[in-house]
């Protein structure tokens, strides 16, 4: 799904690494897999914003065509009760990402992204921690599992947890085991330890980065939940 170029590490004057960045304006997919499956049942084109050895940027734009997970029966994974929402059978389905877009930042090999959201007319509203495997970058994108486990962080820099009560059914429901949990929850203290201590990305002012009006929305391919040829971190 690439659409831009690519620069190299070693062409960009660094070490001798294989990474491939992407150019500013590129559209590449941001996938999660199922939790404890190996298919794709969340995948968002994104237009990238910034692509580096420190961090990936990119832009989730409103109205884009995404996929995402849904009970067989098609009723809507957040309107199920907890104690079924992961037991149910599951299938996924195309939709609108609706409302105001979403700037998702990432550092490689953090086990977290953070995302920035806005109200209508560009009122920055939070950030949002989402706590998942670090990113594994392949030619088409980016692709992680999510933790369940996640922090709302405020401008006057407040936080607090969110999906607790996800995060503990899903370790019920065998979707994650001690070992894996215990591994979120110290992503999650490290994660608060960049909070208090107020520095990237929440210093960066990247709330008041604005997208390219430019910028076509990046449509869906239709094999989205293709397997990578090379995946890396």
């Amino acid at each position: 799904m690439t659409d831009g170029e690519t620069v190299s590490a070693a062409e960009g004057g660094g070490p001798a690494a294989r990474t491939e960045f992407w150019t500013p304006g590129s559209h590449i997919l941001w996938r999660y897999r199922e939790n404890g499956g190996p298919h794709v049942h969340i995948a968002r084109p994104v237009t990238v914003v910034r692509d580096d050895a420190e961090l990936l940027a990119v832009w989730l734009a409103p109205g884009t065509e995404c996929v995402k997970p849904v009970l067989a029966d098609g009723t809507p994974v957040h309107l199920e009760p907890l104690v079924t929402r992961y037991t149910k059978p599951r299938t996924v389905q195309r939709d609108q990402w609706f409302g105001t877009g979403v700037l998702k930042l990432a550092r490689p090999g953090e086990p977290w992204s953070v995302w920035l959201f806005w109200d209508p007319g560009w009122r920055f509203k939070n950030w949002y921690v989402n706590l998942e495997e670090p990113l594994a970058r392949w030619e088409g994108g980016v692709d992680s599992e999510d933790h369940f486990l996640d922090i709302s962080v405020h401008p006057d820099r407040s936080w607090y947890w969110r999906d607790e009560d996800e995060f503990a059914q899903a370790q019920r429901d065998r979707l994650m085991d001690a070992a894996l949990a215990e591994r979120v929850r110290r992503a999650g203290r490290s994660a608060v330890a960049d909070i208090r201590a107020w520095g990237s990305p929440y210093a960066d002012g990247w709330e008041h980065w604005r997208p390219d009006p430019s910028w076509a929305v990046p449509s869906l391919p239709g094999d989205w939940d293709r397997t990578p040829a090379h995946v890396s971190s």
